[in-house]
């Protein structure tokens, strides 16, 4: 339950590329006779509306036999990378595990529930390099271009031989988007007996200037084949959801507001009361349109886990407080690893998705969690009689 897919970046080989298939987020390729699948990516993305920046810290996993590859990665202002602690996304899954449900608060007999070098040689190409480095093992360039056509140029006299859809890089380099672009030695990976490579790469946080909380989905659509899953963190000061016919509360709505009806009404709290109140109207149309979906062949996107962090979580991170689920002793000895990175009073929201092609036509702006114009700020941290297995 702790590892799941997670947004997929653009990979690009360092030869004679092709489309082949991805697991979200950017767009995907490996070389000509060569295969580079990435079976997972996670991402935790941080959002200060304030200041307006924003981050996301990416960890794609690869497999395949391509001699060498690379990822491209857009972001709408030039990014300041970091690398953060390899084991962050699996200590991020363990402190996001759903607490045992409350039996005190349920009726009994109902079951227990369950992501340059320098500037391009040739003047008449109008791609500058803006910065160069190396984040934890990977080297990267920063690049910006006035032309796809000299974005794929450039790709190209930098050994990235590019074959994809232009019209998708010309998309953000008409928004003025930057593009960062690094390296990867498969090599540093395990090689599986029948001599390819697998192996996650170390996380890596770009952190940026934004007017809204985004995430690039657009360029994910032409290396999909004909769907792909998405797992996502996002802290913010509110709780955040996926915006319009994307949101999870086609389906977190009905399956809270049926669990509701389980409980003892003398454990509701107030605000639950309210809130139950409030949605009603709401349920039946929900849990309709998200079956409408699924006769689509869409599926609607899910809540996994949602929290507004307290000093208690902030204590249990630093090893003073228990933590409360049943996992590995070691496991909890290194959640000390997301200290600095999970804010306490932050709504942490852990969102599913699973996208179609055709559902990847734009990028993705976060929007605050809302039903009928107000604000959805119910925690997700246990168990309910209705939660899927």
């Amino acid at each position: 339950m702790w590892m799941h897919k997670m947004l997929g970046l653009v990979a690009l080989s360092l030869t004679v590329m092709a489309p082949t298939l991805a697991e979200s987020a950017c767009c995907y390729f490996a070389a000509k006779d060569k295969d580079v699948l990435q079976p997972a990516q996670k991402a935790f993305i941080t959002w200060n509306p304030l200041e307006k920046t924003e981050s996301f810290t990416v960890q794609p996993k690869f497999e395949g036999n391509a001699a060498d590859f690379g990822m491209v990665i857009p972001t709408p202002t030039q990014p300041k990378l970091a690398e953060i602690p390899r084991e962050f996304f699996k200590e991020l899954a363990v402190f996001t595990i759903l607490k045992p449900m409350d039996l005190s608060k349920y009726k009994q007999f109902l079951k227990q529930a369950r992501a340059v070098t320098e500037s391009a040689a040739r003047d008449e190409l109008r791609v500058r390099v803006l910065e160069a480095g190396i984040v934890g093992s990977l080297d990267y360039k920063i690049i910006v271009a006035e032309r796809a056509s000299d974005l794929y140029t450039w790709l190209k006299d930098n050994d990235y031989s590019y074959s994809g859809d232009e019209a998708t890089l010309d998309f953000y380099i008409k928004k003025g988007w930057f593009f960062t672009v690094m390296k990867i030695d498969p090599k540093q990976m395990k090689k599986k007996p029948d001599g390819t490579y697998e192996g996650e790469i170390t996380p890596t946080r770009f952190t940026f200037a934004s007017e809204e909380l985004i995430y690039p989905l657009k360029i994910t659509q032409i290396s999909v084949k004909d769907r792909t899953e998405a797992l996502f963190y996002i802290q913010a000061p509110d709780k955040m959801d996926l915006p319009e016919a994307f949101s999870y509360q086609f389906t977190w709505l009905p399956m809270w507001s049926n669990a509701i009806g389980f409980a003892i009404p003398e454990k509701l709290t107030q605000g639950e009361k309210e809130w139950q109140q409030h949605v009603q109207p709401f349920v039946q149309e929900f849990a309709q349109q998200a079956a409408q979906m699924r006769q689509e062949g869409l599926e609607p996107a899910t809540l996994e886990w949602a929290k507004r962090i307290t000093k208690k979580d902030i204590a249990v991170l630093e090893g003073k407080q228990r933590f409360d689920r049943d996992v590995p002793k070691a496991d909890v000895e290194k959640l000390q690893l997301l200290l600095g990175h999970v804010e306490e009073g932050q709504f942490i929201t852990k969102i599913r998705k699973v996208f179609a092609k055709g559902e990847m036509n734009a990028d993705l702006t976060f929007v605050r969690a809302i039903v009928g114009e107000q604000m959805d700020n119910i925690a997700y941290d246990s168990i309910l009689p209705t939660s899927p297995p």
